[in-house]
């Protein structure tokens, strides 16, 4: 198994509104690949009850079967949809962490 986790910062320049809508809808098509991807096995984006010592603001914390597995989620269609449409234009930083488990 592999743990993938994946922190965010959404772009400072977006207003409290639209960040609430935008995690949202992280959270929605990000989880919305369970079943979708072959390999991944949980998907957790957490959105809310962030402290003020935080310093980003989105939580992916998936888990897949393998390596071989996370190499293929990273190129499915359906997550680089995800990815190009509710990730990537609204992020300023990315940070990941992989490991076996």
């Amino acid at each position: 198994m592999v743990k993938h986790i994946i922190l965010w910062t959404l772009n400072p320049e977006l207003s409290a509104e639209e960040k609430a809508e935008i995690k949202k809808g992280i959270k929605e098509g990000l989880e919305g690949l369970l079943g979708q991807v072959p390999g991944l096995v949980d998907v957790k984006v957490n959105i809310d009850r962030r402290l003020d010592s935080s310093n980003c603001d989105v939580m992916l914390d998936s888990t897949l079967e393998s390596v071989e597995a996370l190499k293929a989620y990273a190129v499915h269609p359906a997550h680089v949809a995800v990815a190009d449409t509710k990730v990537r234009p609204y992020t300023v930083q990315r940070t990941c962490l992989d490991f076996e488990v």
